[in-house]
């Protein structure tokens, strides 16, 4: 994997994950593994052809923006999907707090593109939104460097992006339905979020299970928290270091094995 710096974060911040990534993929069946490599295929390949005339994934999304914003939404109003119900954004930290990192993509799912059967977990002053299509959960997010290149995985505390909690098992159920089938802002930028999320399905799945024994951890070695999921002490609540190339390359052994 890649070498990026730590995150650096005023909050509590827990271990990286370090998978044993052969030993995670060999785990996998083989229509798993080619599922994985065709989206590493499809993730380079939106890359390469954006490369050729100087852009790339994170240019697509502030084009036409003279000033990039801490904070603020690209594209303005997210990209959502009407027939999926996939939705992401991206934007950026103070500097202080970005770590080697330009900004990172925030990832969801609401309500309606969720396998029948999905609820909100039972979390302590859950209050349910008021649209039938609100209680939206965060999949993961994915930082990226200056030059438009993904280089870690992350998850977040509930208080992070204002969504609504759902178990890991839940949220590992609605990655299959992550689809931005729609050429807006960008073609290339949407498929290239939803092969990310196929192509680092094993350690997104780690991740997910991770943030929920670190809430977990969390709630027990602080009984002064009055709503864990709200805690502003406690944000990054998993990550990993990634990049493309490795995992095709380990993706490529696993099937060749």
């Amino acid at each position: 994997m890649n070498t990026a710096e730590p995150l650096v974060a005023k909050t509590h911040l827990p271990q990286p994950d370090r998978p044993d990534t052969a030993a995670l993929l060999g785990a996998l069946d083989r229509a798993t593994l080619a599922a994985m490599d065709e989206a590493g295929a499809l993730a380079a390949e939106c890359q390469r052809v954006l490369a050729k005339t100087g852009d790339n994934i994170v240019g697509e999304l502030l084009r036409g923006s003279d000033t990039f914003y801490e904070w603020n939404h690209y594209p303005k109003g997210d990209v959502f999907d009407r027939e999926t119900n996939a939705q992401y954004f991206y934007h950026a930290h103070p500097q202080e707090l970005r770590s080697g990192e330009h900004g990172h993509f925030h990832t969801f799912m609401r309500p309606k593109g969720m396998p029948k059967g999905v609820k909100p977990a039972r979390v302590p002053h859950f209050v349910a939104p008021k649209g039938d299509n609100d209680a939206l959960s965060h999949l993961i997010a994915i930082s990226m460097d200056k030059f438009g290149n993904p280089i870690r995985l992350f998850t977040t505390n509930r208080w992070v992006t204002g969504e609504v909690w759902y178990a890991a098992d839940d949220v590992v159920q609605m990655l299959d339905a992550f689809e931005i089938d729609h050429a807006q802002p960008s073609w290339p930028a949407n498929r290239w979020v939803g092969a990310m999320l196929r192509l680092f399905r094993p350690q997104i799945e780690r991740l997910l299970a991770q943030r929920d024994g670190c809430v977990a951890a969390w709630l027990d070695g602080h009984p002064d928290s009055n709503d864990v999921y709200e805690d502003r002490r406690l944000e990054i609540t998993s990550y990993v270091d990634i990049t493309i190339d490795d995992q095709r390359a380990a993706v490529q052994q696993a099937l060749a094995g």
